[in-house]
């Protein structure tokens, strides 16, 4: 009786709204059960082989999963509309969620609070060449991919099959990266790591005053641009009402902006470095590249202390790889239990653009010290100006792919479209 009426609203819910996502549909249990079995398997291989810290992060990583699916919430799609159309909603979620995080990881680095105690450490990078060419490629990658570096692990566990083609360009671009660090590194010219609390006698508590006016200004200046071009509303996802919107339905994306904040400052605080998630896939991919014969620890990247070390060990003992496997199984568990999981056919045009969008966000998120997650989210909270570099040039990188993107058959936003 109950699938009856839930189809029977679907029905009229896409025939009032044909553009509208795929409506809800009764969980499937196999996949529920085949999800939680999953993450409890591999949290407890996670445990009794690496211990309960690296369990903590898989438990992390499954909830982030669940809050990013929930939300769709995305920072390429956020970047696209904002330059094609002019619609900031997304982008001003972005903007709380800075706001928030900044809050939380300027109490925590300025008092150096733990909870395992590895003093915490934010992501502060050089601004230099690498930087500005990372950034932009990735930008333009990230819209042919049709998804950022979380975007790929969450849509992957969320059904999307295009994304298996873009985490494999990933991985490729990341190793190739890591085999010109040199190059980009000591042949090209950059200035050293800028913190706006450490390097330039603000200190925590005035940095947070400047990133904060920052923050308001780019609010307030997205709603004047939204005003002027009057772009469509972002689309809205199919949802229940009450309780069980948490498990079954959308979350407001200013929810998952907060949540998403706190969940890095934990993070913050568990492992003594923020949320990152493009370091892992270098590692994969060179230890495919080992396995096949060949020898990255001729590589200066493979070479440094952490890197080194983390090539001899199992990935369950990277951190960021944990925290990644927790973010497919945490989508994967919300698209069973929402009933929308499902496999979809690639076009070709979305399979070479998922490739080549791939690569590029793999090469450039090595250059420029992170992703959307590392760089953008992460050096932006660590008061890194690299953070706000990364950002313009990702931008950028955005406008030129919506001039690149019909070429593979992907649609952009447009003004007449009554959703966007």
């Amino acid at each position: 009786m109950r699938t009856t009426v839930i189809n029977q609203q679907n029905s009229l819910h896409k025939q009032h709204n044909p553009l509208a996502p795929s409506p809800l549909k009764e969980p499937k249990n196999m996949l529920v059960g085949a999800g939680l079995i999953g993450s409890a398997v591999l949290g407890s291989i996670i445990v009794g082989s690496e211990g309960s810290v690296q369990g903590v992060l898989f438990i992390l990583g499954l909830l982030l999963g669940f809050t990013l699916f929930h939300a769709r919430f995305g920072f390429t799609s956020a970047f696209r509309r904002l330059m094609a159309v002019g619609n900031g909603e997304a982008l001003r979620a972005h903007m709380v969620m800075l706001a928030v995080a900044t809050t939380l990881f300027a109490l925590i680095l300025s008092s150096g609070l733990s909870f395992t105690g590895v003093t915490p450490t934010g992501y502060v990078s050089p601004v230099g060449v690498s930087l500005l060419f990372g950034s932009f490629i990735f930008g333009i990658g990230m819209q042919l991919g049709n998804g950022c570096a979380s975007g790929t692990l969450y849509s992957l566990g969320g059904g999307s099959s295009s994304m298996w083609i873009t985490l494999t360009g990933f991985i490729v671009g990341s190793v190739v990266a890591t085999a010109h660090f040199d190059f980009w590194m000591n042949d090209m010219p950059s200035l050293p790591a800028i913190s706006l609390a450490e390097s330039t006698g603000l200190g925590y508590l005035g940095a947070w005053f400047v990133q904060m006016t920052i923050f308001g200004l780019i609010f307030l200046l997205t709603i004047y641009l939204q005003k002027k071009k009057n772009p469509p509303k972002m689309k809205q996802l199919p949802t229940v009402q009450g309780w069980k919107r948490i498990f079954r339905g959308s979350w407001p994306i200013l929810v998952a902006a907060i949540v998403l904040a706190v969940l890095n400052a934990v993070t913050l605080m568990v492992r003594g470095q923020p949320w990152g998630i493009t370091s892992a896939f270098a590692l994969w991919g060179a230890k495919v590249a080992t396995a096949i014969g060949i020898d990255v620890t001729q590589w200066s990247y493979w070479q440094q202390d952490a890197q080194a070390a983390s090539l001899t060990q199992s990935v369950l003992a990277d951190s960021t790889s944990v925290m990644n496997f927790g973010i497919m199984l945490g989508a994967f568990l919300a698209s069973s239990i929402a009933g929308i999981f499902a496999l979809k056919k690639i076009r070709p045009g979305v399979a070479a653009a998922s490739l080549i969008g791939g690569l590029m966000m793999g090469y450039g998120a090595r250059l420029a010290f992170g992703c959307n997650i590392g760089a953008y989210f992460g050096g932006i909270a660590s008061f890194s100006l690299h953070g706000w570099v990364w950002m313009v040039m990702a931008m950028l990188g955005t406008y030129l792919a919506l001039f690149i993107r019909p070429l593979f058959g992907l649609s952009n936003p447009k003004p007449n479209d009554s959703v966007c």
